[in-house]
């Protein structure tokens, strides 16, 4: 799902690339800011955090050790960090995928991600926004909020090599009202999951889905 070796090749690659290339903006310590309305080419480092503040447009945006902050209206390429979350504001326009593997990652109201949203050991929150492939994640908690659509599915791996981690808990998926996911929900370790009435889902192997029709799931 993850590149186990994402940190050191990008590590590797990112000390042999200059400061600057282009609109290119890549370090290996430090922080970058794409500031508002701006548009720049690809975003990357090693040991800091980004920030694409409101409106702003601009490539992948990389980082190993740092978050990925992403203000509203923004326009990125993919989106990855292996040590950080990755929080977006409202109507961001993602031309790839979102990924993560220690981090959350969180996507509000009006966005759009062209391809997947994955992670390892962090929640996904999702609040009205579109996905037009998958949900993947091994440790972390899901939320399929209000209004939102994944086109294609779910799914929970099972634990194994690297991130064989056990958990005190099982993983918390819920699937919130009005909310839509095209494909199947495939579970390969135990879940709870909670569906609100009036979501739509596809067929799901591994759980078995608990009903509510409240604005929130129930506790578990």
């Amino acid at each position: 799902m993850t590149r186990t070796s994402s940190a050191l090749l990008l590590t590797l690659a990112l000390a042999a690339t200059p400061a600057f290339a282009g609109n290119d903006v890549s370090k290996v310590n430090g922080s970058i800011t794409a500031e508002a309305g701006q548009t720049l080419g690809d975003l990357s480092t090693v040991n800091g955090s980004i920030t694409v503040e409101d409106n702003a447009s601009v490539g992948s945006v990389e980082a190993v050790n740092g978050s990925l902050k992403i203000g509203d209206g923004a326009r990125t390429g993919g989106m990855e960090t292996v040590n950080g979350g990755i929080r977006a504001g409202s109507k961001v326009q993602v031309g790839g995928d979102v990924e993560t593997v220690n981090g959350p990652i969180f996507l509000d109201r009006g966005s759009r991600v062209r391809e997947g949203v994955s992670t390892v050991n962090g929640a996904i929150g999702l609040v009205g926004t579109e996905v037009g492939g998958s949900i993947e994640t091994v440790n972390g908690d899901v939320t399929v909020g209000v209004d939102s659509h994944v086109r294609g599915g779910l799914k929970v791996e099972k634990p194994k090599g690297n991130f064989n981690i056990e958990r005190k808990r099982p993983p918390r998926i819920v699937v919130g009202p009005n909310a839509t996911i095209d494909g199947p929900l495939v579970f390969e370790r135990e879940v709870v999951l909670h569906v609100h009435r009036t979501a739509k889902i596809g067929p799901v192997t591994g759980a078995t889905a608990r009903s509510f029709d409240t604005p929130t799931a129930p506790a578990d």
